[in-house]
């Protein structure tokens, strides 16, 4: 992940970049991308050509546009080493971009560009006359497929994997398809075994194995690890994780008409649930928690299997722990309106979208990007700040929670604010 120490913390609201110039010299722009650190800003524009390029802007520097322009560019994106990647368009082939430097493999189609967290890794799933594969920081895999799906990557981003199609099967090819044509490859190399289906597969904290969610015919589904699949099947099952402590497997399993976690095959979760999916693990692996429902219309968050008592009618999700697993938040929708839930209880205030909850590193407070009446604010254990952004990023805390960092576009001018947590905000 991004190295925050390194970052310029100094407090103060500073300029970065007065946008009105842009929309004044180009004809075309997309929506502003924001880095990490907050020093640079970039958007897709056209060009007096009418062509795509980037132009970008940092704090000490004018506007200025990458030397290159294409057909078309797509999912522009700063990596967490706030390097700028795209995918790029030049003659109807596509490739990737980081930092105006286009990759030399080609192909028809390039999509889901995935960072791992230190950003030292792009990869992305590619097709090229209707063969697939994956490709990282611009070397691909040495094997293709006739389908491609779940591109994932590991931490250190050294190996990819996806879930492949490794017998081409027709869509009216129902028996062929009942005996097992999907598999999941890894660097290219499918598991031995194929599966009737296969979805989300998922590294282990040190990338050497791979787990994911398969099924063997229509009614029997396992989580395979390495192509093995747990000793039991269950009547449904959900993306599998691995414990950060022992490389163990988890996850969300049905059988008997209820929703359970289960761990390496067996029960470990014994209160079973109407649903229980998007579990995860505190950052020392010493807890679990899920987004679970105890009824039709009854959603709330369960941590270590203890529900909260707390829940929402319409909708859970964004969920997240606090580096020491000890207090939890989520984003809810009750009654047609969007909030912020934390340890159990919601807050007062609610709004018309609500983001991923922010833990400070030691755990004392809770931000949020919301949006109300068309605006987006920040919101700091339940107090709205004042200033209203056109654009906005989701709040940063520093190293040790002492500051904030507010990265927000106001009336066409982006600043990167740090505020102080002390005291009253």
């Amino acid at each position: 992940m991004s190295n925050k120490d390194n970052w310029d913390w100094d407090t103060g609201k500073r300029l970065v970049a007065d946008l009105e110039p842009w929309h004044n010299e180009f004809s075309y722009m997309e929506e502003a991308r924001i880095s990490p650190h907050g020093e640079n800003i970039a958007a897709i524009v056209k060009n007096e050509d009418m062509e795509f390029t980037i132009c970008a802007q940092g704090p000490e520097e004018n506007f200025s546009t990458w030397e290159n322009s294409y057909d078309k560019i797509w999912n522009l994106k700063y990596g967490p080493d706030n390097r700028l990647s795209a995918l790029i368009s030049d003659m109807a082939e596509w490739t990737i971009s980081t930092d105006d430097t286009p990759w030399e493999n080609t192909y028809d189609f390039v999509w889901n560009m995935t960072f791992n967290p230190l950003g030292s890794h792009v990869c992305a799933s590619t097709q090229k006359e209707l063969q697939y594969h994956c490709i990282t920081n611009d070397v691909p895999w040495e094997t293709t497929y006739s389908r491609l799906t779940d591109m994932t990557l590991s931490l250190d981003g050294k190996h990819s994997a996806a879930v492949v199609e490794t017998i081409p099967v027709l869509e009216t090819e129902i028996f062929k398809f009942r005996k097992g044509c999907y598999s999941v490859a890894v660097d290219g190399t499918p598991w031995d075994r194929n599966f009737m289906n296969a979805w989300d597969p998922v590294f282990s904290y040190d990338g050497s194995q791979v787990a994911a969610s398969v099924r063997t015919n229509y009614q029997d589904y396992f989580i395979a690890v390495n192509g093995k699949t747990w000793n039991k099947p269950f009547s449904s099952v959900w993306m599998p994780r691995f414990s950060p402590i022992d490389n163990g497997v988890t996850a969300p399993v049905k059988t008997h008409g209820k929703w359970f976690l289960a761990t390496d095959g067996d029960i470990a979760w014994d209160r079973g649930y109407h649903q229980l999916w998007h579990h995860f693990y505190s950052r020392d692996g010493l807890k679990i928690a899920a987004i679970v429902a105890s009824d039709y219309g009854k959603w709330t968050l369960a941590v270590d299997d203890v529900p909260w008592d707390i829940t929402f009618s319409e909708y859970l999700t964004d969920a997240v722990l606090s580096d020491d697993g000890n207090r939890a938040a989520c984003v809810f929708k009750d009654k047609g309106k969007w909030g912020i839930a934390v340890d159990g209880g919601a807050w007062e205030n609610k709004f018309d979208m609500a983001w991923k909850p922010v833990f400070s590193p030691d755990g004392g407070k809770v931000a949020a990007k919301v949006e109300i009446k068309g605006a987006y604010h920040v919101v700091v254990d339940n107090t709205i700040l004042k200033t209203a952004y056109d654009h906005l990023e989701s709040p940063v805390f520093n190293f040790d929670g002492s500051k904030m960092m507010i990265k927000g576009i106001e009336k066409n001018k982006y600043h990167r604010e740090i505020i102080s947590m002390k005291g009253d905000l």
